[in-house]
């Protein structure tokens, strides 16, 4: 390959996707951290959540957005979805030459190198409660570590109807946590990537006393690694005119640009729907 092509290929797009819009905050992580970099996001909003769905399900539709990322020309592919990174992530990485990063790691080894008692706990979907994958993960980093899990499964839509600061999100967040809170428990990860939009409600609930991680920081911090090792980091920021951020949805264009503009700092130009069954 030539330095040209090389340089080319550094300019191509990062994919990203998720079962809707908790991947934006993955996103959100990349855009503060690796700045100059192109983005193609990909929210399966008609198929929302994941969670409760089997794992045959959950990797026949990362499959179908994994071709259609590929169609976009991207040179990595985030799987910013921890139940899509439980399930379907080793399996994609056995069909494709791309780079390929998932949540689940990065989040485990920093809760691993966080706790001070040994005891973690995570709270995500059922689909990746029930996958063990987080307990897996960690026992492979420590083999002391008590990890205790939780479905909260109520987090999703509570997040996607934008309940972010409400009653209903504060009784929900009180049920659910109430037993990892008296388990002694001093490192909790927050193990689905709506749940960093419901922080400080999960932070009021737990105390001051255990350290709250956000595997989308964590996973952004692991991109930039992986693209450096890569030689794929892209070195200036696109020109002006350039659509340097792309939205697609499988459904709800508009409710999901209407939610992403309460994340991102400056909002987002377009959200467009696609048939995804299509590819």
């Amino acid at each position: 390959m030539s330095i040209s092509q090389e340089c080319d290929k550094n300019k191509l797009p990062i994919g990203v996707f998720d079962s809707g819009v908790g991947g934006l905050t993955v996103v959100r992580e990349i855009m503060r951290q690796i700045p100059n970099e192109r983005i193609v996001y990909f929210g399966d909003t008609a198929r929302v959540p994941y969670g409760s769905k089997s794992r045959e399900t959950v990797t026949k539709y990362s499959r179908q957005i994994l071709r259609f990322l590929k169609a976009q020309g991207v040179k990595a592919i985030v799987v910013a979805c921890n139940t899509a990174s439980a399930y379907a992530l080793e399996q994609l990485e056995e069909e494709t030459d791309l780079p390929m990063l998932g949540v689940v790691k990065p989040g485990a080894k920093t809760a691993v190198q966080a706790t001070h008692n040994g005891k973690i706990g995570v709270i995500a979907t059922e689909g990746t409660i029930g996958s063990e994958i987080y307990t897996r993960y960690i026992e492979q980093l420590n083999r002391g570590m008590e990890v205790l899990g939780k479905a909260c499964p109520l987090f999703v839509p509570l997040v996607e109807e934008g309940l972010l600061e409400d009653p209903v999100t504060d009784e929900i967040a009180q049920r659910y946590l109430s037993s990892l809170k008296d388990s002694g428990i001093d490192t909790l990860i927050l193990g689905c990537t709506h749940y960093p939009l419901i922080r400080s409600t999960v932070k009021r609930v737990m105390g001051e006393g255990v350290t709250l991680v956000n595997p989308a920081y964590e996973t952004a911090r692991e991109l930039k690694e992986l693209l450096d090792q890569k030689q794929l980091l892209c070195e200036k920021r696109p020109s002006l005119g350039t659509n340097q951020y792309q939205f697609y949805v499988s459904d709800g264009a508009e409710k999901f640009q209407h939610f992403a503009n309460s994340i991102f700092k400056y909002g987002i130009l377009s959200a467009k729907q696609i048939n995804i069954e299509e590819y």
